[in-house]
């Protein structure tokens, strides 16, 4: 725009250069008009010689009606040149004007003589015809300009289209850069395309390539070769260009390995401004493709940035599927603390019962221990088919309320110790997997009591405030927690239950708080919910 604004400028300057237009009077005007003169100025002379003389001779009246009859013609020839000179021009104007609206812009004001009255309006006139045509042009250049532009941009956002496509659809790493080498060969015509990845030995690791030789998986390049053109794109962050195959390792065993038309591109793969690989395109060199990209530097270093950012991406990706599986193996072997292996120390617990009843020979007892283990074996049963199964705490669908005072049933009945249960429950509702927490965690408390605390007294309050506040309390009037207690064991996956407690809690997005002074434990867990969970309180006691 600025070319058409400084031309059009110019072509200003150039009319204002231009003399005033003024009329021309021809040759035969000028005849015309001294004739007319030297007649009026005789009549004048006749006129005023009368008029001295007082004589009047016989010719005099012949003379005078010549003289105007002259006159008279002279000026009719007059006004006759002057409408032909003035229709003529308006006709030339009107052609003129015809043709510029029919678009054609070299279209001028004709000369018909050299004398032409209004030559020097027409000069204007067609002065302000060429700049208008060189501003036209300029114009049309412009437009065409811009229209390749376009074109241009279209293009390239078709490509990034396409290369988004592939990276979007791909499931994992490797699918991802075999979908964008394919789609990448497709659209610049490559002979061969690879991707390097920068490794923890700060070299050049190969992951993934179309068309080149297959012996060149476990190959790796220094980032210390100066000059190698890849390491060269990698430090500089540039596009870097090798005409000169046979230089290349990565053309080994191709069959353009000693092509002439053929060059390498090295583009770099960017993430967050850092250089973490490059991929490189094998192009012929003097191809006639309409729309070829391999000479758009910026055009690659923007898909080369979209690569590695989806390389990264995939790579988190990766790591959160593996996280994921970590977490839920953890959750399994909680799930297993929790449930299984308590079934299994209380039934440790009763055999050991057993075992000193058959020592004392009392029937009666063995036959109702006889009768725990059993309970007990079915319990252990139940639970694994339901881990099996479901993969959940043993909850019937009727809140957390319900299912601690199941909890606090069986517990009564296994250790035939004194448990007292105090609610003031305000939630109806709790989501499933809060449930799953708040249960296990009470389940592991009592577990421990029974196993380490040596009292038969039970304490459980669970409390819940219009806000949506809770809080559970067990306590238990024991010896509470030495400083010399053992701690876990990650190879037998003992004396691991506070710790896991703690998990719990934190999931909870809540607070597991211990405190024991050599009389007893009390421990509470307090979390909070959302109020929209909340119901009317409803409390009780057990």
């Amino acid at each position: 725009m600025s070319t058409i604004e400084s031309d059009t400028d110019n072509s200003l300057a150039s009319g204002l250069k231009l003399t005033k237009p003024s009329i021309k009077v021809p040759k035969r005007a000028v005849v015309v008009l001294l004739m007319l003169l030297l007649l009026f100025v005789t009549m004048g002379v006749i006129y005023f010689w009368i008029m001295a003389s007082g004589k009047h001779p016989v010719w005099l009246p012949a003379v005078m009606s010549v003289l105007w009859l002259a006159a008279g013609a002279g000026m009719f020839l007059m006004l006759y040149w002057m409408w032909q000179e003035f229709n003529r021009l308006s006709n030339d104007l009107s052609d003129w004007a015809t043709s510029l609206l029919n678009g054609d812009l070299s279209v001028r004001m004709p000369f018909h003589t050299d004398y032409c009255p209004s030559k020097g309006i027409r000069q204007h006139i067609n002065v302000i015809s060429s700049d208008y045509e060189g501003m036209a042009e300029q114009q049309r250049l412009y437009v065409e300009q811009q229209e390749t532009y376009l074109a241009e941009k279209k293009y390239h956002l078709s490509v990034l289209y396409d290369v988004a496509d592939c990276i979007n659809s791909s499931s994992d790493l490797d699918d991802l850069l075999q979908r964008f080498l394919q789609t990448i060969q497709g659209v610049t015509n490559a002979k061969a395309a690879a991707v390097r990845l920068l490794d923890k030995d700060d070299s050049l690791r190969l992951v993934a390539s179309i068309g080149l030789g297959p012996m060149l998986s476990d190959v790796h390049w220094s980032l210390e070769n100066e000059q190698c053109v890849c390491v060269k794109s990698f430090a500089d962050n540039c596009v870097s260009r090798l005409t000169e195959m046979p230089q290349c390792s990565l053309t080994e065993s191709t069959d353009f390995s000693e092509s002439e038309d053929c060059e390498m591109l090295a583009i770099p793969l960017r993430y967050q401004g850092k250089s973490i690989g490059v991929y490189n395109l094998f192009v012929p060199r003097g191809g006639e493709l309409e729309s070829s990209i391999t000479d758009e530097d910026a055009l690659l270093q923007s898909i080369g940035k979209h690569l590695g950012m989806a390389i990264e991406q995939a790579g988190v990706e990766e790591n959160s599927r593996l996280l994921s599986v970590i977490q839920e193996r953890t959750r399994m072997a909680h799930e297993l603390h929790d449930s299984l292996a308590q079934t299994l120390a209380s039934l440790r617990y009763k055999v050991r019962l057993f075992d000193d009843s058959l020592r004392r020979g009392d029937e009666e007892v063995l036959w109702q221990e006889l009768e725990g283990l059993e309970g007990g074996i079915d319990d252990a049963y139940a639970e694994l088919r339901s881990l099996i199964t479901h993969f959940r705490a043993p909850i019937d669908g009727k809140g957390v309320l319900r299912a601690v005072e199941r909890i606090v049933e069986r517990y009564r009945r296994d250790t035939g110790f004194d448990v007292f249960f105090y609610h003031n429950w305000d939630l109806k509702d709790l989501s499933r997997d809060a449930e799953i927490e708040v249960i296990r965690i009470v389940q592991e408390a009592l577990a421990n009591i029974r196993k380490h605390s040596g009292s038969e007294t039970v304490r459980i309050l669970m409390y819940s405030s219009e806000d949506g506040e809770c809080s559970i309390l067990i306590e238990d009037d024991g010896e509470g927690l030495s400083d010399d207690r053992p701690g876990p064991n990650a190879e037998t996956g003992e004396h691991i239950g506070l710790s896991v407690m703690k998990e719990r809690a934190e999931r909870l997005n809540g607070e597991l708080q211990f405190d024991s002074d050599g009389e007893g434990l009390l421990l509470q867990l307090n979390f909070k919910v959302p109020v929209a969970d909340t119901a009317s309180p409803k409390p009780s006691g057990s």
